[in-house]
């Protein structure tokens, strides 16, 4: 690792951004622009037609958003000059050759400036399309090497994967790389072209038939879920991303490549604002449900690691993970971010803590009434989960429809969509299931190697903070992340 100041490495850089719009990657963006305002320029990629519609995004999606607040204080009456000249919008799309980028001054620019790119482009649906998913996650970061080639002072590549590419792999998962045709159940023969051939004849065969966008969508979401556990990962999300990884490894050659897994995302602990977050993510759906009244049970092991890691930590890391492995052509370090090593809490503390806050601090529903909240009822296999569905949900509906013959019409059509919602529910279960009884832990030694060493050599740790250990994580959760949950996702 070649450590030295930070602020430094990213001075007068170049840095190129995939899904730009994306959570993560708008907070490494206000953190490079706040922290080096010297950067020489931040490009951001946004899927967009052209760069007017780039632009209205970049104004919408990125800089309108509390997130940049501290640095709109800081810049004063110069931030909107400052935006102009440090960050340019780049209308593009990673599933297409040079990332679709049409205009050829700007590609040419890109391929001459370019120092760093960071890959955080990506569908995060576990129940996503094997075409959308696959194109995305896998050739996707294929396409963002090829440019990356082409990229004449390229320093390093950062390709942001997930620690869940492991699938459910239980003890401590290490820091490991896979290779070309490997599989996590052991079955031979697994290779990303013929993966996607069978995604075209399924959908020249849908088309040939006449086939429904609706089906053509649910069909190549079910193939999805088949591929995946054909290979044996859970769902289609971790399953490319583990493709990815493969691709990137498989066609490197010299450029320098880091791969960050980072493990289950939060709000920011600390900067620019403390729980800053956007959208509903992972374990935050429970909090949301459970906060809002909707949550009468819990499927899951109470005792089961839940290895979260705060957003501005993961973006620390990336910045310096780039800057430690610039330059350097071997095999790529591969970093897990999380905190089920250092500083581990379980799901029992965060319920425990979502029962203290939302008590505390009720929701107030649309008739303006408050939530009361209780403890949820945890039931700790597939087989209760279901039991309790047929118990509190079908076996009631088939008795009234039963009782109300006059109305027997009339509710059948309500019988049957609850039917459908019990279903649609029963298939996330499954795809979350391995997440709810996870017994995996995640090995973050060259993580700790990374953090030692910049510690030893006097690099700006104070700034670019990725420790785990300093988080307490009741206090982190009842006053920074359900705080802020309920600031900005909440509706």
């Amino acid at each position: 690792m070649e450590l030295c100041s930070i602020l430094k490495f990213l001075e007068n850089k170049s840095i190129l951004v995939t899904g730009g719009a994306g959570f993560l990657a708008k907070i490494f963006a206000e953190k490079v622009l706040r922290s080096q305002p010297n950067v020489k320029k931040v490009y951001l990629l946004l899927r967009a037609a052209d760069n007017k519609s780039a632009t209205l995004r970049l104004q919408n999606e990125v800089i309108a958003k509390d997130l940049f607040k501290v640095l709109k204080q800081k810049m004063g009456a110069k931030f909107n000059s400052f935006i102009s000249e440090k960050v340019t919008v780049v209308p593009g799309d990673i599933t297409c050759e040079d990332l679709a980028i049409k205009e050829l001054n700007l590609k040419e620019e890109l391929w001459t400036n370019i120092d760093v790119i960071v890959n955080l482009a990506a569908t995060t649906n576990f129940d996503e399309r094997y075409d959308v998913s696959l194109y995305l996650n896998t050739f996707g970061a294929k396409y963002v090497l090829d440019f990356a080639k082409k990229c004449t002072k390229l320093k390093v590549l950062v390709q942001v994967s997930t620690a869940y590419v492991s699938g459910e792999t239980a003890g401590l998962v290490k820091e490991s790389p896979y290779f070309m045709g490997d599989s996590l159940n052991g079955r031979p023969g697994l290779n990303i072209e013929v993966e996607k051939r069978l995604i075209q004849d399924k959908l020249e065969e849908l088309q040939a038939e006449g086939a429904t966008q609706e089906t053509i969508k649910f069909t190549m979401r079910d193939l999805g879920l088949e591929r995946s556990k054909h290979w044996g990962w859970p769902n289609v999300y971790v399953f490319t991303k583990a493709l990815g990884e493969m691709m990137l490894l498989h066609e490197k050659g010299d450029i320098p490549l880091v791969i960050i897994r980072p493990t289950i995302v939060t709000s920011t602990f600390k900067e620019p604002i403390p729980g800053w977050v956007e959208g509903i993510r992972t374990i935050d759906s429970l909090a949301v449900a459970y906060g809002k009244g909707r949550l009468p049970c819990f499927l899951g092991d109470p005792d089961s690691i839940a290895d979260v890691i705060p957003a501005d930590m993961v973006a620390n890391a990336i910045i310096v993970a780039a800057m430690a492995h610039a330059n350097q052509t071997g095999n790529p370090r591969i970093y897990q971010i999380g905190s089920s090593v250092k500083n581990p809490t379980t799901l029992t503390t965060l319920h425990e803590v979502a029962y203290q806050y939302f008590k505390r601090y009720p929701w107030i529903n649309k008739d303006g009434k408050p939530v009361i909240v209780g403890h949820v009822r945890v039931l700790g296999s597939m087989a209760s989960f279901k039991r309790y569905l047929t118990l509190h949900y079908l076996l009631p509906l088939k008795a009234l429809e039963i009782a109300n013959v006059a109305f027997c019409q009339s509710f059948k059509g309500t019988f049957i969509e609850q039917t459908r919602r019990i279903n649609h529910v029963m298939r996330l279960i499954e795809i979350y299931r391995p997440y709810l009884f996870f017994k995996g832990i995640y090995d973050d030694s060259n993580a700790e190697k990374l953090r030692v060493a910049a510690r030893e050599r006097g690099v700006e740790t104070d700034i670019f903070y990725f420790d785990p250990k300093a988080v307490n994580w009741a206090d982190y959760f009842m006053n920074i992340h359900l705080p802020g949950l309920v600031k900005y996702v909440f509706k």
